[in-house]
């Protein structure tokens, strides 16, 4: 018998396993077989990068937003991938994360692993660098989230949500 909240049309929202400042990492997800997410420049306030570490090959990449190489991801992890990694395991958890990107790290003080024994990890395997083809959808994903930021809190449905069933229901 399923669950209550698998049977609505909204999806459970996870709480994070510790709190996180959003200004150098505003967005991080485990999400098609990869950790990504946006990292804001350390150097440049108008400019992002799109940072990525594939499950299981462990292949990276990153770029800025319009597509440009990260210059520091040359033959390992640049300070954009780390910082990615550190607000992920605050998000997440360190175990969850290195369960998804199925990698074998030591635990830490807190029980799991954190962001520096999933990176020691990750680099014994030496792992490539992947494609950057894959920023853009994660980094329309971020702005389509920070659209909704936009929005006044309410209980109504959003319009562009009504192509979801229960809603045609209910109509």
């Amino acid at each position: 018998m399923s669950s209550q909240w698998e049977r609505s049309s909204t999806a459970r929202v996870v709480a994070p396993a510790r709190p996180r400042k959003l200004a150098k990492v505003p967005f991080v997800e485990l999400a098609d077989g990869r950790l990504q997410g946006v990292v804001s420049s350390g150097s440049d306030a108008a400019r992002v990068y799109v940072s990525s570490v594939a499950a299981g090959d462990f292949a990276y990449a990153c770029s800025t937003n319009n597509n440009r190489p990260c210059g520091g991801a040359r033959g390992g992890f640049c300070n954009h991938i780390r910082a990615l990694l550190g607000e992920a395991v605050l998000q997440y958890g360190g175990a969850r994360v290195a369960r998804y990107l199925r990698v074998e790290a030591e635990e830490g003080e807190q029980g799991e692993p954190g962001p520096a024994a999933i990176e020691y990890a990750i680099s014994l395997t030496r792992p490539p660098m992947a494609d950057r083809t894959d920023a853009a959808p994660v980094f329309s994903r971020f702005l389509r989230h920070l659209a909704y930021l936009e929005f006044a809190p309410a209980t109504e449905p959003l319009p562009e949500m009504t192509w979801f069933p229960a809603n045609r229901a209910a109509a």
